[in-house]
């Protein structure tokens, strides 16, 4: 009998990383989940995670505590001193929830886990359209880390690098809340609100975005919010 492939599915728990995850359950990988708690205001998330990875009942839900990303990092995720945006995305500005090296960071980790559970592909939903600005999201950048891999693995020197898989990274939000409907992804179980509470603010840019991401979708957004603004 075949060994079926393996994958490490960076989740975060919200629409984006859920999605990928259900992309790469479709492409019938054997799933090996990574959250990262880096001090995040949007802790829920994490919860929200646990609860996608029960969901789709991954092979191995790891949490990776990165502290050290709320000492340095000066963006409204991880600090109280800042507030987070609720103007709207605005064109050509790296917001202030930016945080700096934070997919690097990711990547690097995930390659790591990768290469110890004998993983043939990283997804990760970053996204080249509605992607809040944020630099580490471009395709440069995700080529650039796959050629990182290649260099600095094991698996890459003896050619056999695992691939960084951005199923999302093209798509608009509507086109990924298309996506994931027509696999079935959980979105109930999901949360994108950056103020982290128990419901979602509908305020913020991420709740802006997927707020009209779903709208242009027409699909309704099973979450509860406590304003529906469009972005």
């Amino acid at each position: 009998m075949q060994e079926r492939k393996k994958a490490v599915v960076i989740l975060s728990g919200g629409l984006d990383s859920t999605t990928c995850l259900g992309v790469a359950a479709d492409a019938s990988y054997d799933v090996y989940a990574l959250t990262f708690d880096y001090g995040q205001r949007h802790r829920v998330e994490i919860e929200a995670a646990k609860k996608v990875a029960q969901h789709y009942k991954v092979k191995e839900h790891r949490i990776a505590r990165l502290p050290f990303l709320k000492d340095i990092g000066k963006s409204a995720l991880t600090e109280d001193l800042y507030d987070v945006p609720t103007r709207g995305v605005q064109e050509g500005e790296i917001p202030i929830t930016y945080v700096p090296g934070r997919n690097l960071i990711f990547l690097s980790i995930a390659t790591a886990y990768a290469e110890t559970v004998q993983a043939s592909a990283i997804y990760i939903g970053v996204n080249a359209l509605d992607y809040s600005g944020y630099p580490d999201c471009r395709p440069e950048f995700i080529e650039a880390f796959q050629q990182v891999a290649k260099l600095g693995t094991k698996v890459g020197v003896e050619g056999l690098p695992m691939t960084i898989e951005t199923p999302l990274l093209h798509l608009s939000k509507a086109d990924i809340v298309r996506l994931g409907t027509s696999l079935g992804v959980p979105y109930e179980l999901t949360t994108s609100c950056y103020q982290g509470e128990e419901e979602a603010c509908g305020e913020c840019d991420s709740c802006r975005l997927r707020l009209e991401g779903f709208r242009q979708a027409g699909v309704q957004d099973p979450i509860a919010y406590r304003k529906q603004n469009a972005r």
